[in-house]
């Protein structure tokens, strides 16, 4: 259920001014440290940021997928380190439990995912097995009244920090969707094992590593859903609502660097006048405000059918693809309006450019997403 229209600009209003007054501030550290300072992520926490999708119930804001968005809008201005913190908590790392499971697993588990007391993290992708999930090897295999898992993830976002794994594992040996189940497993677990962060073109406070398996006993309480063959499934479920997130994020990145664009041509002289004052850079910068307002309407589209029951598979997939390319486009403009300023780490632009160039890869490829969508409008069309 939506928030009453002035609690919500309120919150929005709320998270716009946070990141202006207390995130932006703090990026150069973030940068120097590859971690995001304990007390901004103690901030975030009493915002409510780490619960902005789990229900009131269970401890969060519980907020639509319109009102997601937007949040996410403003919390996209500043580095994507920030938001990647809670963001697992928001999407993947918590909505495969709020899909599909248990009335004991959401009471268990939500609650400290809300509050970020908990960190969840969503280990899917396998060092043979990204963009084709379903070739995936980790298994689980039943013991008792246990299962034993043992494989490796790779690339998995806020691994090194995660309390709370969901782990999709391989039950039956077919390759098909009911052959992949998914488990809830707990940090500290025998067995499990995380990997030393990697060493990312960009995104430094945005931590992944690999999570390690080798004979992970857990209780069959573990089993989402307490059933087995709904991992594959759920997942898709889970990225077919994280897509819109990412988009959203993208929007905002964008917002950032116009306005970065913007101040910077109007301050840069050359040849007399003002750079902004050349109608190429205008160019460049109308180009960029189209880009942008187009990839909002668009997921601004796509989480209102949403909220209406709607199937936004399609929807969410254009989305992600398009506001994804979109940022690359913007951050590139940026760059060549920055012109040689624009290829050195004083200014933000050089560290967007490098850091907007996963979200083309990460929650589904572009080709994975042109997949989605053309094989979604072939079936739709008698």
């Amino acid at each position: 259920m939506a928030l009453d229209p002035e609690t919500f600009r309120l919150l929005r209003e709320t998270v716009a001014r946070f990141v202006t007054e207390r995130l932006i501030p703090r990026e150069a550290e973030v940068v120097e440290t590859d971690a995001v300072p304990a007390d901004v992520v103690d901030e975030m926490k009493a915002l409510g940021l780490f619960g902005l999708s789990i229900s009131p119930e269970y401890g969060g804001l519980g907020l639509t997928m319109s009102e997601e968005v937007q949040v996410v809008f403003e919390l996209g201005r500043a580095s994507p380190a920030f938001r990647s913190v809670a963001g697992t908590n928001i999407g993947i790392g918590s909505q495969s439990i709020v899909m599909a499971g248990t009335e004991e697993q959401k009471a268990k588990y939500l609650p400290a995912l809300a509050s970020g007391e908990v960190i969840g993290s969503f280990a899917l992708t396998e060092p043979d097995a990204g963009s084709d999930a379903m070739a995936l090897r980790t298994s689980a295999r039943r013991d008792g009244d246990h299962y034993v898992l043992s494989g490796t993830k790779r690339y998995i976002t806020n691994a090194p920090s995660a309390g709370l794994f969901s782990v999709m594992a391989r039950t039956g040996p077919e390759r098909k969707a009911d052959a992949i189940s998914c488990f809830l497993v707990e940090a500290g677990t025998a067995g499990l094992r995380v990997g030393t962060p990697d060493k990312k073109m960009g995104q430094r406070g945005a931590l992944t590593c690999d999570v390690v398996f080798e004979d992970c006993r857990v209780p069959a309480s573990a089993l989402l859903g307490g059933m087995e063959g709904n991992g594959f499934r759920t997942a898709m479920k889970v990225l077919d609502k994280g897509r819109l997130h990412i988009a959203a994020l993208c929007v905002g990145i964008a917002e950032r660097l116009i306005r970065e664009s913007v101040l910077y041509a109007r301050d840069r002289r050359q040849f007399g006048q003002p750079i902004a004052e050349f109608q190429l850079i205008q160019a460049m910068l109308a180009d960029s405000e189209a880009d942008t307002y187009a990839a909002r309407c668009m997921i601004l589209d796509a989480a209102r059918l949403r909220d209406e029951g709607a199937n936004t598979t399609r929807q969410a997939a254009c989305a992600k693809m398009f506001a994804s390319e979109m940022v690359g486009r913007v951050a590139d403009r940026a760059v060549q309006i920055f012109g040689g300023a624009g290829y050195m780490a004083d200014y933000p632009v050089e560290r967007f450019y490098r850091d907007v160039r996963l979200f083309r890869i990460f929650e589904g490829t572009t080709q994975i997403q042109q997949l989605v969508i053309a094989r979604d409008l072939l079936k739709s069309i008698a």
